[in-house]
């Protein structure tokens, strides 16, 4: 993880606006924390960005992707793992409707992506994945493990040979 820092001024920070979405859309974004400096005229938001350069941990997408500054998983994933992915958000939407919570605050589509390319099988193989922490490995990786494990029993896995049930 790297850390850049914005000033952006109210009056004539256009430029320095317009870096920063330039900035934002070429990499991969961990978190953004934002804070108004009041100072009459020269007031201006203070930002830090938290980011991984772009390639680092981002699954490429394709031309579309590229368009619309995200990941595609259609054109991402194989058919077959965009299956499994779907059935991923399908359990992560349920959990977080339960919960009141956002569905990125489970795993991102990012995470789930890489839950399904990886192979995953074990509480450890999800914290070798940036971003995932112990508290969500103790309360959702039961949960996800049980569908991958059923899904990908019968998909070739990472090497080519057949999952066993």
């Amino acid at each position: 993880m790297q850390l850049r820092f914005y000033t952006v001024p109210i009056h004539g920070g256009e430029d320095v606006a317009d870096e920063l979405n330039r900035f934002l859309t070429g990499h991969r974004i961990l978190a953004v924390e934002r804070q108004f400096n009041q100072n009459g005229g020269a007031s201006a938001w203070a930002i830090c960005v938290a980011f991984e350069p772009a390639g680092e941990g981002r699954p490429q997408g394709g031309p579309a992707a590229a368009r619309r500054g995200k990941v595609d998983y259609r054109e991402v994933l194989s058919e077959q793992d965009f299956n499994v992915y779907a059935r991923l958000r399908v359990l992560r939407k349920e959990l977080a409707e339960a919960e009141g919570v956002p569905a990125y605050a489970l795993f991102t589509n990012e995470q789930l992506a890489e839950l399904v390319t990886r192979r995953v099988n074990t509480a450890a193989a999800i914290r070798e994945i940036p971003g995932i922490g112990e508290a969500r490995i103790e309360k959702y990786a039961a949960r996800f493990l049980a569908v991958l494990a059923e899904a990908l029993a019968v998909l070739p896995s990472a090497t080519g040979a057949a999952n066993a049930p």
